[in-house]
């Protein structure tokens, strides 16, 4: 059991890594890049938060970025190797468009994670420890506290610039 735990709590830390990279990368903090992102940031920012980390968090909700395509990666890898991670990226892509998001976080997150979980696996924490681990990091984004979260991702935003 201490192993499962353990695997569970390494999974979250490189999700977490992953994920915000790329958003960061992506620029996500910058502005809301899809419909209703800026109205996610602008009530997150009256709310005592960071503009620049809830437009990122709106970025999170109204379309498939980088946790999303982590996420979707993991249950990719777990149901059929690297062919069902990078069925994932392409089911992300899609989605992108869908949603007219006109960035790439989302795939490019997919695919870096199908490869990052499928090494992983190789030295023994299997892509089910981060299928919990991405959850765990999004919610340290976006369950734990708006206010909070949007300000350590502001910082982390402006490291990058």
């Amino acid at each position: 059991m201490p192993g499962v735990v353990l695997n569970i709590i390494i999974a979250a830390l490189v999700c977490w890594i992953l994920f915000i990279t790329i958003d960061i990368i992506f620029r996500l903090p910058e502005k809301g890049g899809v419909s209703g992102a800026n109205a996610i940031g602008t009530t997150i920012a009256a709310d005592k938060g960071s503009l620049n980390g809830g437009c990122m968090m709106g970025n999170i909700v109204c379309s498939p970025d980088a946790s999303a395509g982590t996420l979707l990666a993991a249950c990719g890898v777990f149901v059929a190797g690297i062919p069902g991670g990078l069925l994932a990226a392409l089911l992300v892509y899609i989605g992108n468009r869908i949603c007219h998001d006109p960035g790439y976080a989302g795939t490019t997150g997919a695919f870096c994670a199908t490869f990052l979980i499928a090494g992983f696996g190789l030295i023994g924490i299997p892509a089910d420890a981060f299928i919990a681990g991405m959850v765990i990091a999004i919610l340290t984004i976006q369950g734990v506290s708006h206010p909070y979260a949007s300000r350590l991702l502001t910082k982390l935003w402006k490291v990058r610039a």
